[in-house]
Formats: structure tokens, C-alpha cells, sequence
């Protein structure tokens, strides 16, 4: 039986957006992650780091960086009795030319790669995010969507799929939400 996720953007939703950070020293972790991190999981769903990276593309960090900061990921989820089951990204530019990738989002392409790797049903999963890209590429996934709104999404650009199914105000909100809709659920069964 395929599993569930939680697939979470990792600059704005989890830790402070510092923009193409691959330092785990600049890594702050938002409000209430820890604990919300620890309730999903508690909840049986698999927590996935989805993330666009053009820093690599830049030449703002190295490839060593970045991976250097992906095992500091998996370390402080150990660390702290979680298991980050994936940390999947997007080294590429956005699109120039016409000529685009099909792993950044807002393409589903990260989700898609996790969720057939880590044999999971979108259907049953959520993507949590700080920008209406976030939401686009989880809901052309299948998954259900939250979107933060801390302020970093700026453009607010309408389309089919960036609509969210719940607006939070913080990571502890989103997580809350996504407590109630469980509940819900079993209450129904």
C-alpha cells in the first residue's frame, strides 16, 4: 500500500528564506517546525524536502555545498527523532527561451520523482509552501496544498492551479489544519 507525504518547500516554510543559502551555519528554522515536523510524522506521513536550487545554476554555491547542506537536513531531522525521508531539488535556471525543465517549480516534476521513488500516493498527500509556485506544483501532483503567507509571495499570479486549499499563517497553522482534516476523515469513517 503506497504511503502518504508531507512535501515541504524548504526556503520560507521551513527555515528562513536567505536567498540561495547553501550554508547550514544561515540555516533558522521558522516557528513551531520542529514540533509540527514531530506531529506529521506521529500522523504516518513521510516528510520530503522539495526545493528549486538555481543557485547551483548561478554558480552561487557548489554542488559539494549543497549537498553538504542536505546531510544537515537528514542530521537534524535524526537528531531530533524524525526521518527526512527525501530531499529532492531543481538545479536549473528558471525558463529561458522557451526551453524549461520539468523539476522546477511550479512543474510537478520534484513531487512526481519522490512520490514514484518513496512509493507514495499524491492523493493522500499534501505540499506545504510560501509562494503560489509551491501550490501549482503540488496540486499538478494531485496532492492537496497549503500555502503559507508570511509575505514572501509577492506576484500573487492566478491560474487552474494556484488555487490552495488552505491559506495558514504559519508552519504550526498548516499542520493544525492538516490534524483537522485527518480527523474529519476518521470521524466520517
Amino acid at each position: 500500500m503506497p504511503a502518504k507525504a508531507v512535501f515541504l518547500d524548504k526556503d520560507g516554510t521551513l527555515i528562513r528564506d536567505v536567498p540561495y543559502n547553501a550554508d547550514p551555519e544561515k540555516v533558522l528554522y521558522e516557528s513551531g517546525v520542529l514540533e509540527g515536523l514531530s506531529a506529521l510524522q506521529a500522523l504516518g506521513y513521510k516528510l520530503v524536502i522539495v526545493s528549486n536550487q538555481p543557485g547551483i545554476a548561478l554558480g552561487l554555491f557548489s554542488q559539494k555545498q549543497l549537498n553538504e547542506l542536505i546531510n544537515y537536513f537528514h542530521e537534524f531531522f535524526n537528531k531530533n527523532d524524525l526521518i527526512l525521508s527525501g530531499f529532492y531539488y531543481c538545479p536549473h535556471l528558471p525558463a529561458e527561451n522557451g526551453a524549461h525543465c520539468h523539476c522546477r517549480k511550479p512543474e510537478p516534476g520534484l513531487i512526481l520523482q519522490a512520490a514514484a521513488d518513496l512509493d507514495i500516493d499524491a492523493r493522500e498527500s499534501w505540499m506545504v509552501g510560501d509562494i503560489l509556485n509551491d501550490v501549482e506544483a503540488g496540486n499538478r501532483a494531485d496532492c492537496r496544498t497549503i500555502l503559507i503567507n508570511n509575505g514572501n509571495e509577492t506576484e500573487w499570479l492566478t491560474g487552474a492551479f494556484r488555487t490552495p486549499d488552505h491559506l495558514a499563517k504559519d508552519f504550526t497553522e498548516a499542520v493544525g489544519y492538516i490534524h483537522s482534516k485527518i480527523a474529519i476523515a476518521y470521524a466520517r469513517a
